[in-house]
């Protein structure tokens, strides 16, 4: 299906209230839509805010999957190296020193050994959005991307991060300048992006702290609350505001257009459905996120799809730890290894 044809359809299923499934990927390439009683018939499986479309006897019934009781899931990331993870890094401060983007969310692709199917880790992850696409990927996100109730629609942009078993790790998180300056920006951007499709824009939350689970330890993050009001019957234009909207302001920089290319260049692969979006229409709202937190399977091997905020305050060698420290699946500490 073609973008323009999502758009199309998405306003059409709108308009009627007729509730929905959609996933959309980073570069508009390949965009689903598909009415809820019909996305295990296309292998898709999800957990949105509490609403899922499986019970475990479904998943477990599935001739593809093997998940049928809980067990100690292993796994072993193999990082890109140093050597080319710099490579790229620079490729950004050089655009950075030039003026061209001021925030790029620069990611990459980790190998991953483990014992476990994307079913196995979508059955046993813990995360407030969870999506699995049979024979495809699993992303378990903690990343809303846009909520609307009562004409009312909002926003979490997601930027800082730390181990949270670091003394003092909430204040450090709070006080380092480059994370502060990072969100500042990406909640200014998100600020303007809402302004596309609603008015009276405000910072409801600022910069408040997140504690997420994974099975090496929890870890901090930093997210802020903005919400902006929507026109009456705005659930005709649905695919036209998603458009309007896209790509998510934390996972690509600012200014949008330039940063995408950048990133193009510094990346050299496509993400796919890294770091778009997935969500619900539930016939008068929505509730969607971020694909982060993303496993892809690419023929027989898994790959964990990672990164962070680069600004030109950026040290190399700390958004490389970055990277790494994000490879995690959150998992209940007795269910891994």
């Amino acid at each position: 299906m073609s973008f323009s044809a999502f758009i199309q359809q998405a306003n059409t299923l709108g308009s009627q209230r007729i509730p929905f499934f959609f996933l959309i990927d980073f570069e508009k390439e390949k965009p689903i839509i598909v009415p809820l009683e019909k996305a295990i018939q296309q292998g898709i499986y999800y957990m949105i805010s509490g609403k899922s479309n499986f019970t475990f006897p479904t998943l477990t019934d599935s001739p593809t999957t093997q998940a049928k009781e809980k067990f100690p899931i292993t796994f072993t990331p193999l990082p890109i190296s140093f050597a080319e993870y710099q490579k790229g890094f620079d490729i950004v401060q050089q655009e950075l020193h030039k003026g061209n983007t001021y925030l790029l969310n620069l990611s990459y692709p980790t190998p991953l050994c483990t014992s476990a199917t994307l079913a196995d880790i979508f059955i046993q992850s813990q995360a407030k959005y969870k999506l699995w696409l049979d024979q495809q990927f699993v992303c378990f996100s903690p990343e809303p991307f846009i909520r609307t109730q009562h004409n009312t629609i909002y926003t979490y942009p997601m930027k800082g991060t730390i181990d949270a078993t670091l003394d003092n790790a909430e204040q450090l998180l709070l006080n380092n300048e480059k994370e502060k300056r990072e969100h500042y920006t990406v909640v200014d951007l998100l600020r303007n992006d809402l302004a596309t499709v609603a008015h009276s824009i405000e910072v409801t939350r600022f910069r408040y702290i997140e504690r997420i689970s994974t099975a090496r330890g929890d870890i901090l993050q930093t997210s802020s609350e903005i919400q902006g009001q929507l026109d009456s019957h705005w659930q005709a234009h649905i695919g036209t505001l998603l458009d309007k909207l896209l790509p998510a302001g934390s996972i690509s920089g600012a200014p949008k257009e330039k940063t995408v290319q950048i990133i193009q260049q510094a990346e050299r692969i496509s993400r796919g459905y890294y770091t778009g979006v997935f969500g619900l229409f539930d016939g008068e709202n929505i509730d969607s996120a971020v694909a982060i937190r993303f496993i892809e399977q690419r023929d027989h091997q898994f790959y964990f799809r990672s990164g962070g905020g680069i600004t030109a305050q950026s040290d190399v060698e700390e958004e490389y730890k970055e990277l790494i420290q994000k490879v995690y699946i959150p998992f209940q500490p007795s269910t891994s290894k």
